[in-house]
C-alpha cells in the first residue's frame, strides 16, 4: 500500500473517532455537573446544604428581620428562639430557598437559629447559628387607655401616650391592631398630649355600639421610634367592654344636665357652669369622663385661677387634663339652675352629684353647649378627639 493511501485511512479512523466521541457527549444528560476527581456519580447532589443566616455576630443593630437562605438545597423548617425562650415566627418560601421572619430582632437578646435541610438527592440535616443584637441605649415605654378588662363609655377612646418623642409614626401605626367583635370603624390620630407628649388615640366614626368587645394589640417590641425616641422593648394587649349607650347633655345656657340612656332621659340635674367673661369660663364640644376621682383637694393655682379656691370637693369626675370636672358643689346652691357661677367645672347638689356619680362610667360623653365658653375641648385634652370631624380625624393617621 502507498503511504498516500495509509494517511488517507489514518485520516479516516480520526475523523470517525472524533464523530463518535461528539455523538456521545451530544447524548450525556443536559446540565449535569461533571463529577470532581475521585467523586462517585451523583454525589454532587448528595454535597452538604450550606446556610446561610443574618444578621450575623455578636451585638448586631436590633430592628431587622432574621433571613434564612439554602444553597445547594432547601429547607424545610426553620426554628429562632431568644434566650428566654420567646420565637420569631416565619415561612419558608415556595421554592424552599430562603426564610424570613415575621418580626424583627428585638435589642439585647440573644439567638439561635435552627435550620433543618434536605439535599438533592434527600438527605436530611439540622443546622444551628446564633447571634446576638445590641442594647436598647434608650427605651420608649407607653401608657395606654383604657386598663385590661374595663367596662367603659361609648366614646371611650383607646389612647397611648410615649414618653419620648416617636418620629417613625407610621412605622409604629402598622404594629397597632384593633379588632372587635362587630367591625367596628375607625382610624388611629396623632396628637400632642395635654402633657407634651407624642399621643396616638384610636376613636370609632362614631360612638361604640354597646355591647362591643374591643382588643388592642401593640406589638411593638424591637420597633425603633426615631431619632430621641429610643427602642420599644415589649409588646402591649389590653381588651375590654362597651357599656350601655350613656351620655350626659349639658346645656350651659339654661344649666341644666340630662343623663340619657339608651335614648330615653333618665334624669335632669340643675347645675352651674364657669362663670362668664373670662378664665373661668368652662369649655363646651364633646368631653369624656376620664376617670372618676371620688374626694380629691382642688387648688385653683394648679390650673393658673390665682388663689380663687383650695377645698376638699366631693363626687369629682375629670372631664379634661386642664382642671374641669363635673363635682358637688354645695356652696353654690343658690346658682343651680339659674347662673353659672363656678371657676369652670359643672357642679351640682350633693344628693344629685351622689347619685350621678353612681350612675357614670368613663367612657361616657359629655356633650356641652353654651354661648359663652372658651372654646372647644381640644383632642389632647383630655379625650377631645370627638371634636373632629370624620375626615379631620383620619387625616391625623400616619397612614393616610
Amino acid at each position: 500500500m502507498s503511504r498516500t493511501r495509509a494517511r488517507a485511512h489514518t485520516r479516516v479512523r480520526a475523523t470517525t473517532l472524533a464523530v463518535l466521541l461528539a455523538a456521545l457527549a451530544a447524548c450525556s444528560p443536559s446540565g449535569s455537573p461533571d463529577p470532581q476527581d475521585g467523586e462517585a456519580p451523583g454525589a454532587a447532589a448528595d454535597r452538604p446544604v450550606k446556610v446561610t443566616v443574618t444578621p450575623e455576630g455578636d451585638r448586631v443593630p436590633a430592628g431587622e428581620p432574621v433571613r434564612v437562605t439554602a444553597t445547594g438545597g432547601t429547607l424545610t423548617s426553620v426554628s429562632v428562639t431568644d434566650d428566654e425562650g420567646h420565637r420569631l415566627t416565619g415561612k419558608v418560601a415556595a421554592d424552599g430557598r430562603s426564610w424570613v421572619s415575621d418580626r424583627k430582632a428585638v435589642p439585647g437578646a440573644a439567638y439561635t437559629v435552627t435550620a433543618a435541610t434536605r439535599t438533592a438527592a434527600g438527605t436530611a440535616k439540622s443546622t444551628k447559628a446564633a447571634f446576638s443584637t445590641a442594647p436598647a441605649e434608650k427605651v420608649n415605654k407607653v401608657d395606654w387607655r383604657p386598663g385590661a378588662k374595663a367596662t367603659v363609655g361609648v366614646a371611650q377612646p383607646i389612647s397611648l401616650v410615649f414618653d419620648h418623642p416617636v418620629k417613625n409614626r407610621a412605622e409604629v401605626e402598622k404594629h397597632l391592631e384593633i379588632t372587635t367583635s362587630n367591625n367596628t370603624e375607625g382610624s388611629w390620630g396623632w396628637i400632642r398630649d395635654w402633657s407634651g407628649r407624642d399621643r396616638v388615640d384610636w376613636r370609632p366614626r362614631t360612638y361604640w355600639k354597646p355591647g362591643t368587645e374591643v382588643t388592642l394589640k401593640a406589638e411593638l417590641n424591637g420597633t425603633d421610634s426615631g431619632a430621641d425616641g429610643g427602642w420599644f422593648v415589649r409588646d402591649y394587649t389590653t381588651t375590654f367592654t362597651i357599656g350601655a349607650r350613656q351620655i350626659a347633655k349639658v346645656d350651659l345656657d339654661r344649666h341644666q344636665l340630662t343623663l340619657v340612656r339608651d335614648g330615653e332621659t333618665v334624669r335632669r340635674i340643675p347645675v352651674s357652669g364657669g362663670t362668664p367673661g373670662g378664665d373661668k369660663r368652662s369649655w363646651r364640644g364633646t368631653a369624656v369622663l376620664m376617670a372618676k376621682e371620688g374626694t380629691i383637694n382642688m387648688n385653683s393655682e394648679t390650673v393658673g385661677l390665682g388663689d380663687a379656691y383650695d377645698k376638699m370637693v366631693d363626687y369629682s369626675m375629670r372631664l379634661t387634663w386642664s382642671g374641669m370636672y363635673a363635682h358637688a358643689a354645695p356652696w353654690n346652691a343658690r346658682y343651680f339652675g339659674n347662673s353659672n357661677q363656678s371657676s369652670g367645672c359643672i357642679g351640682m347638689s350633693d344628693a344629685n352629684a351622689a347619685w350621678f356619680y353612681g350612675q357614670v362610667r368613663p367612657g361616657d360623653p359629655f356633650e356641652i353647649t353654651g354661648k359663652d365658653t372658651k372654646g372647644v375641648v381640644d383632642p389632647g385634652n383630655g379625650f377631645g378627639a370627638w371634636n373632629l370631624s370624620w375626615a379631620q380625624w383620619q387625616q391625623k393617621s400616619a397612614l393616610r
